[in-house]
């Protein structure tokens, strides 16, 4: 089944949670379509934009919001056995997603967006939060950052990953969600290389390093 949204650009990905309006506005600039996750298309409405498709079983979208967007651009997708973030990455084809708008509230709701990250193994995101950003490493990369940047990785499975660059190297070690994580490693020189012997490796950059990240995932 073809994806609801196809797109050659990057697309943002609006969520329920409280978003700045500087913070949706630096995404926008990187990734100018947006797409909302049901209750986000009040966020975007309430900001002055109308996404381009809002996708989830709507069941947080109220009557004043869904009038102001065009019938055709709702997408309800009734089932309840995934949220709505995993219904929207599903349905986006494109280079990479920016997901904004999915952290700092409901901390079951978080956890379940990085679960999705990792079951969906074909799809690129970004999670952007105020502070952080978070993404899946599914294949080898190479960061350019700055020294002493901290650099985070934290197991979603029992996967190793191999290093370059790395304050403290990670090749002898078997990381588990209920053992080894490497939350507060920092570069130690201004290339990092990060290859994952398997999925299920999440990777946590300070937002400042968005930039480089994108690069990295769409190079």
């Amino acid at each position: 089944m073809a994806a609801i949204v196809q797109s050659q650009e990057i697309v943002t990905l609006l969520g329920a949670s409280k978003v700045l309006p500087a913070l949706l506005r630096e995404s926008m600039v990187l990734a100018p379509r947006l797409v909302a996750a049901d209750g986000g298309a009040v966020q975007a409405i309430a900001q002055g934009l109308t996404p381009d498709a809002v996708i989830g079983d709507l069941d947080s979208l109220p009557d004043e919001t869904r009038a102001r967007i065009p019938a055709d651009r709702l997408h309800r997708m009734a089932e309840q056995e995934s949220t709505d973030f995993d219904k929207a990455i599903r349905n986006i084809d494109a280079p990479l997603i920016l997901a904004v708008g999915f952290t700092g509230q409901r901390l079951d709701h978080e956890l379940a967006v990085y679960n999705a990250l990792v079951r969906n193994l074909d799809r690129r995101v970004i999670v952007v939060g105020e502070h952080d950003i978070c993404f899946h490493l599914s294949t080898e990369i190479q960061l350019r950052l700055p020294v002493g940047c901290r650099v985070s990785l934290f197991p979603m499975a029992d996967v190793r990953c191999a290093s370059t660059g790395l304050r403290w190297a990670t090749d002898h070690i078997r990381f588990s969600p209920s053992g080894r994580v490497g939350t507060s490693n920092s570069a130690a020189q201004s290339v990092v290389i990060l290859r994952p012997g398997g999925p299920g490796m999440l990777v946590i950059l300070p937002r400042t390093q968005i930039g480089q990240a994108i690069g990295a995932l769409v190079a």
